[in-house]
C-alpha cells in the first residue's frame, strides 16, 4: 500500500553551501519550498521523493548577494522560478541509509544526481501526527546547470566555487 508524505514546511529545510574565494564557505537557503515522498507504509525503499523551491526565496543572509543570485548571472530567477527534483531510484543500504537517485532541474537543465539520506526515524507526534525525518547531502556542479558566472581576484583566487553542497532536512508528515 502506498502512503504518502508531505514535508512539515515549519520543521524543514533546504540548504547549500558553496565556496567563496576558494577559502570559506558561504551557506544559503530557500526559504519557499514544497517536498514530499511516496513510501510502502512506512519502508521507503524503493519509494519516490520529489522538492521543488522557489529560486525567488533563496537567503544567504545578504540581500545584495541574494540579488545577484536571482539574476541572470546565476539562477535566471524570472525565467526559470523553480528548481526542483524528481527521484528515479530509492535503494537502501542499511536500516537508515538510503541513495537517492533523480533528475535535479535548474534552469531548465536536467541532470541525474545522487543524494545521501539519512532516516532520522519515525514517530507521532503530541498531535497524533506520523512523522519521518531525513537528513539528505549531495554535491553538484553548479557549471552542469548552466551557472557559469565567475571572477578571478587581482591575486588569482577563483570568487564562486563550482561545486555546491546541498543538504536538505525534511520531517516529513503521514498523511491520512
Amino acid at each position: 500500500m502506498t502512503t504518502t508524505w508531505n514535508a512539515d514546511n515549519m520543521h524543514s529545510e533546504i540548504g547549500f553551501k558553496v565556496k567563496h574565494m576558494m577559502i570559506t564557505n558561504v551557506s544559503g537557503n530557500f526559504e519557499r519550498f514544497t517536498a514530499s515522498a511516496e513510501s510502502n507504509g512506512d519502508d521507503f525503499t524503493n519509494g519516490k521523493f520529489t522538492f521543488s523551491a522557489e529560486i525567488d526565496s533563496i537567503n544567504t543572509g545578504v540581500s545584495d548577494r541574494d540579488g545577484h543570485l536571482k539574476s541572470d548571472d546565476f539562477f535566471g530567477a524570472q525565467s526559470f522560478p523553480l528548481l526542483s527534483f524528481n527521484s528515479t531510484g530509492v535503494a537502501k543500504k542499511s536500516d537508515d541509509e538510503y541513495t537517492i537517485t533523480g533528475d535535479l532541474t535548474i534552469r531548465d537543465v536536467t541532470k541525474n544526481v545522487e543524494f545521501q539520506a539519512e532516516l532520522g526515524g519515525i514517530a507521532v507526534d503530541p498531535y497524533g501526527q506520523t512523522k519521518a525525518g531525513f537528513s539528505i547531502s549531495g554535491k553538484i556542479k553548479r557549471s552542469d546547470f548552466g551557472l557559469t558566472w565567475s571572477a578571478v581576484t587581482e591575486a588569482g583566487n577563483i570568487v564562486v566555487g563550482d561545486e555546491v553542497k546541498l543538504s536538505a532536512e525534511i520531517q516529513f508528515i503521514k498523511k491520512n
